[in-house]
Protein backbone atom coordinates (compact mmCIF):
# COMPACT_ATOMS: atom_id res chain seq x y z
CA UNK A 1 0.00 0.00 0.00
CA UNK A 2 0.90 3.88 -0.57
CA UNK A 3 -0.24 7.17 -0.21
CA UNK A 4 0.25 8.70 -3.66
CA UNK A 5 0.28 12.54 -3.13
CA UNK A 6 -0.39 14.44 -6.11
CA UNK A 7 -0.20 17.76 -7.27
CA UNK A 8 -3.18 18.27 -9.74
CA UNK A 9 -2.19 21.27 -11.29
CA UNK A 10 -3.51 24.86 -11.21
CA UNK A 11 -7.18 23.95 -12.43
CA UNK A 12 -7.64 22.98 -16.01
CA UNK A 13 -8.35 18.91 -15.91
CA UNK A 14 -5.71 18.28 -18.75
CA UNK A 15 -2.82 19.82 -16.97
CA UNK A 16 -2.66 16.72 -15.18
CA UNK A 17 0.12 14.84 -15.19
CA UNK A 18 0.24 11.50 -16.86
CA UNK A 19 1.44 9.71 -14.02
CA UNK A 20 -0.93 11.62 -11.62
CA UNK A 21 -3.87 10.42 -13.95
CA UNK A 22 -2.63 6.88 -13.29
CA UNK A 23 -2.38 6.66 -9.47
CA UNK A 24 -5.35 8.12 -9.43
CA UNK A 25 -7.29 5.30 -11.66
CA UNK A 26 -4.50 2.84 -9.84
CA UNK A 27 -6.09 3.86 -6.35
CA UNK A 28 -9.30 2.68 -4.64
CA UNK A 29 -9.37 5.54 -1.75
CA UNK A 30 -8.75 9.48 -3.31
CA UNK A 31 -8.52 12.41 -0.69
CA UNK A 32 -9.22 15.69 -2.25
CA UNK A 33 -8.40 19.48 -1.70
CA UNK A 34 -11.81 20.62 -2.16
CA UNK A 35 -12.58 23.28 -4.87
CA UNK A 36 -9.28 24.03 -5.93
CA UNK A 37 -9.34 20.46 -7.46
CA UNK A 38 -11.63 20.14 -10.53
CA UNK A 39 -14.29 17.30 -10.32
CA UNK A 40 -12.61 16.45 -14.01
CA UNK A 41 -9.64 15.05 -12.24
CA UNK A 42 -11.79 12.95 -9.81
CA UNK A 43 -13.21 11.25 -12.63
CA UNK A 44 -10.23 9.42 -13.01
CA UNK A 45 -10.92 7.48 -9.76
CA UNK A 46 -12.04 3.76 -10.40
CA UNK A 47 -15.58 2.58 -10.36
CA UNK A 48 -16.22 2.25 -6.69
CA UNK A 49 -13.59 4.23 -5.13
CA UNK A 50 -13.91 5.67 -1.77
CA UNK A 51 -13.84 9.63 -2.99
CA UNK A 52 -13.52 12.10 -0.11
CA UNK A 53 -13.28 15.65 -0.20
CA UNK A 54 -10.72 17.12 2.67
CA UNK A 55 -11.75 20.50 2.36
CA UNK A 56 -13.59 20.45 5.94
CA UNK A 57 -11.28 17.97 7.48
CA UNK A 58 -8.29 18.47 9.94
CA UNK A 59 -5.62 16.78 10.01
CA UNK A 60 -6.18 13.81 12.41
CA UNK A 61 -9.64 12.85 10.55
CA UNK A 62 -7.26 12.86 7.62
CA UNK A 63 -5.23 10.51 8.61
CA UNK A 64 -7.95 8.72 9.98
CA UNK A 65 -8.99 7.90 6.48
CA UNK A 66 -5.37 6.75 5.25
CA UNK A 67 -4.90 4.79 8.40
CA UNK A 68 -8.42 2.41 7.56
CA UNK A 69 -6.99 2.97 3.72
CA UNK A 70 -3.23 1.27 4.94
CA UNK A 71 -4.91 -1.30 7.09
CA UNK A 72 -6.87 -2.46 4.25
CA UNK A 73 -4.13 -2.77 1.80
CA UNK A 74 -5.54 0.15 -0.45
CA UNK A 75 -3.28 2.59 -2.21
CA UNK A 76 -4.76 6.00 -1.81
CA UNK A 77 -3.82 8.93 -3.94
CA UNK A 78 -3.73 12.49 -2.08
CA UNK A 79 -4.99 14.98 -4.39
CA UNK A 80 -3.59 18.38 -3.88
CA UNK A 81 -4.10 21.65 -6.01
CA UNK A 82 -1.13 22.89 -7.59
CA UNK A 83 2.53 21.96 -7.34
CA UNK A 84 3.48 19.64 -4.43
CA UNK A 85 6.75 21.66 -3.71
CA UNK A 86 5.10 25.01 -2.45
CA UNK A 87 2.08 25.75 0.81
CA UNK A 88 0.64 22.38 0.26
CA UNK A 89 0.74 21.08 3.43
CA UNK A 90 2.03 17.64 2.75
CA UNK A 91 5.18 17.87 5.02
CA UNK A 92 2.85 17.48 7.76
CA UNK A 93 1.09 14.95 6.50
CA UNK A 94 4.69 12.89 5.59
CA UNK A 95 5.86 13.71 9.24
CA UNK A 96 2.91 11.61 10.11
CA UNK A 97 2.90 8.89 7.45
CA UNK A 98 6.93 8.38 8.60
CA UNK A 99 5.90 7.88 12.15
CA UNK A 100 3.73 5.37 11.32
CA UNK A 101 5.34 3.91 8.68
CA UNK A 102 3.47 4.42 5.93
CA UNK A 103 4.88 4.19 2.43
CA UNK A 104 4.39 7.32 0.24
CA UNK A 105 5.63 9.16 -2.68
CA UNK A 106 5.15 12.19 -4.73
CA UNK A 107 4.52 13.26 -7.89
CA UNK A 108 4.80 17.24 -9.08
CA UNK A 109 1.65 19.06 -10.74
CA UNK A 110 1.93 22.28 -12.64
CA UNK A 111 2.66 25.22 -10.53
CA UNK A 112 -0.07 28.11 -10.70
CA UNK A 113 2.92 30.60 -11.19
CA UNK A 114 3.94 28.40 -14.50
CA UNK A 115 0.28 28.22 -15.66
CA UNK A 116 -0.08 32.51 -15.05
CA UNK A 117 3.52 32.72 -17.03
CA UNK A 118 1.99 30.56 -19.61
CA UNK A 119 -1.76 32.69 -19.72
CA UNK A 120 0.54 35.45 -20.14
CA UNK A 121 2.14 34.27 -23.16
CA UNK A 122 6.05 34.96 -22.01
CA UNK A 123 9.01 34.18 -20.08
CA UNK A 124 9.40 35.47 -16.50
CA UNK A 125 12.85 35.63 -16.82
CA UNK A 126 14.76 38.15 -19.80
CA UNK A 127 17.88 38.46 -20.51
CA UNK A 128 19.68 41.54 -18.96
CA UNK A 129 16.60 42.52 -17.53
CA UNK A 130 15.66 40.07 -15.05
CA UNK A 131 17.19 36.66 -14.09
CA UNK A 132 15.62 36.00 -10.30
CA UNK A 133 12.09 35.35 -9.75
CA UNK A 134 10.68 34.93 -5.86
CA UNK A 135 8.00 33.01 -4.75
CA UNK A 136 6.73 34.22 -1.74
CA UNK A 137 3.32 34.88 0.04
CA UNK A 138 2.28 37.22 3.00
CA UNK A 139 0.93 37.10 6.26
CA UNK A 140 -3.09 36.88 6.27
CA UNK A 141 -5.25 34.67 8.58
CA UNK A 142 -2.14 31.95 7.84
CA UNK A 143 1.12 30.83 9.53
CA UNK A 144 3.27 34.10 10.08
CA UNK A 145 6.34 34.70 7.74
CA UNK A 146 9.61 34.07 9.45
CA UNK A 147 12.01 37.04 9.94
CA UNK A 148 13.79 38.26 7.14
CA UNK A 149 11.00 37.13 4.58
CA UNK A 150 8.87 40.41 4.42
CA UNK A 151 8.31 42.05 1.17
CA UNK A 152 10.29 45.08 2.10
CA UNK A 153 13.33 42.52 2.44
CA UNK A 154 12.90 40.38 -0.35
CA UNK A 155 11.73 44.09 -2.72
CA UNK A 156 15.36 45.44 -1.86
CA UNK A 157 16.98 42.23 -4.47
CA UNK A 158 14.45 44.05 -7.59
CA UNK A 159 13.63 40.42 -8.60
CA UNK A 160 10.23 39.22 -9.86
CA UNK A 161 7.86 38.47 -7.22
CA UNK A 162 5.49 35.88 -7.37
CA UNK A 163 2.92 36.32 -4.18
CA UNK A 164 0.45 33.74 -3.49
CA UNK A 165 -2.15 33.79 -0.77
CA UNK A 166 -2.04 37.30 -0.72
CA UNK A 167 -4.31 39.34 -2.68
CA UNK A 168 -6.70 40.30 0.25
CA UNK A 169 -2.95 41.96 1.58
CA UNK A 170 -3.05 44.15 -1.79
CA UNK A 171 -2.80 47.45 0.31
CA UNK A 172 -0.20 45.80 2.49
CA UNK A 173 1.83 44.42 -0.89
CA UNK A 174 1.55 47.67 -2.96
CA UNK A 175 2.23 49.96 0.14
CA UNK A 176 5.70 47.80 0.97
CA UNK A 177 7.00 47.69 -2.48
CA UNK A 178 6.16 50.95 -4.09
CA UNK A 179 9.42 53.04 -2.91
CA UNK A 180 11.49 50.20 -4.18
CA UNK A 181 10.00 49.08 -7.41
CA UNK A 182 8.58 52.76 -8.28
CA UNK A 183 4.79 53.49 -9.47
CA UNK A 184 5.09 52.41 -12.90
CA UNK A 185 6.45 49.15 -11.94
CA UNK A 186 3.69 46.30 -13.53
CA UNK A 187 1.82 43.71 -11.76
CA UNK A 188 0.08 41.23 -12.85
CA UNK A 189 -3.23 39.49 -10.74
CA UNK A 190 -3.87 36.11 -12.68
CA UNK A 191 -7.47 34.91 -10.81
CA UNK A 192 -8.38 31.34 -11.27
CA UNK A 193 -5.78 30.69 -14.16
CA UNK A 194 -6.24 27.76 -16.43
CA UNK A 195 -10.41 27.34 -15.43
CA UNK A 196 -13.23 28.55 -17.65
CA UNK A 197 -13.14 32.07 -15.47
CA UNK A 198 -10.08 32.56 -15.64
CA UNK A 199 -9.31 36.47 -15.48
CA UNK A 200 -5.76 38.64 -16.23
CA UNK A 201 -5.64 41.70 -15.01
CA UNK A 202 -3.04 44.10 -16.02
CA UNK A 203 -1.70 47.14 -14.10
CA UNK A 204 1.31 48.81 -12.26
CA UNK A 205 2.13 49.39 -8.11
CA UNK A 206 -0.14 52.37 -8.80
CA UNK A 207 -3.51 51.37 -10.19
CA UNK A 208 -3.55 47.57 -9.80
CA UNK A 209 -5.37 48.14 -6.36
CA UNK A 210 -8.07 49.86 -8.28
CA UNK A 211 -8.61 47.38 -10.93
CA UNK A 212 -8.44 44.64 -8.26
CA UNK A 213 -11.12 46.51 -6.50
CA UNK A 214 -13.17 46.91 -9.37
CA UNK A 215 -13.33 43.43 -10.64
CA UNK A 216 -14.32 41.60 -7.33
CA UNK A 217 -11.89 39.27 -6.96
CA UNK A 218 -10.82 38.41 -3.41
CA UNK A 219 -9.22 34.94 -3.63
CA UNK A 220 -7.71 32.57 -5.60
CA UNK A 221 -5.34 34.64 -7.21
CA UNK A 222 -1.64 35.14 -7.77
CA UNK A 223 0.34 38.69 -7.40
CA UNK A 224 3.22 38.71 -9.81
CA UNK A 225 5.63 42.03 -9.52
CA UNK A 226 8.45 43.01 -11.73
CA UNK A 227 10.49 44.26 -14.37
CA UNK A 228 9.76 41.34 -17.02
CA UNK A 229 6.00 41.57 -17.31
CA UNK A 230 6.01 44.84 -19.18
CA UNK A 231 9.05 44.59 -21.06
CA UNK A 232 9.83 44.32 -24.88
CA UNK A 233 13.64 45.92 -25.16
CA UNK A 234 16.18 43.04 -23.96
CA UNK A 235 19.10 40.63 -24.62
CA UNK A 236 19.08 37.91 -26.19
CA UNK A 237 20.02 34.87 -24.03
CA UNK A 238 23.62 33.25 -24.83
CA UNK A 239 22.07 30.13 -25.74
CA UNK A 240 21.21 30.69 -29.22
CA UNK A 241 23.66 33.04 -29.62
CA UNK A 242 25.92 33.08 -33.07
CA UNK A 243 28.88 33.95 -31.00
CA UNK A 244 28.55 31.14 -28.36
CA UNK A 245 31.20 29.30 -28.37
CA UNK A 246 29.84 25.54 -29.00
CA UNK A 247 32.26 23.32 -27.04
CA UNK A 248 30.33 24.97 -24.05
CA UNK A 249 27.36 22.78 -23.07
CA UNK A 250 25.96 24.92 -20.58
CA UNK A 251 24.69 27.61 -22.88
CA UNK A 252 24.46 29.90 -19.95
Amino acid sequence: MTVHFIGAGPGAADLLTLRGRDYIHSSPVCLYAGSLVPREILAHAPPGARVVDTAEMNLDEILAEITAAHAAGLDVARVHSGDLSIWSTIAEQIRRLKLLGIPYDVTPGVPAFAAAAAALGQELTLPNVAQTVILTRTSTRSTPMPAGEDLTTLGRTGATLLIHLSITNLDQVTAQLLPLYGESCPVVVAYRVSWPDERILRGTLATIQDMVKASGIDRNALILVGKSLGESSFGESYLYSMHRDRSDDSGQ
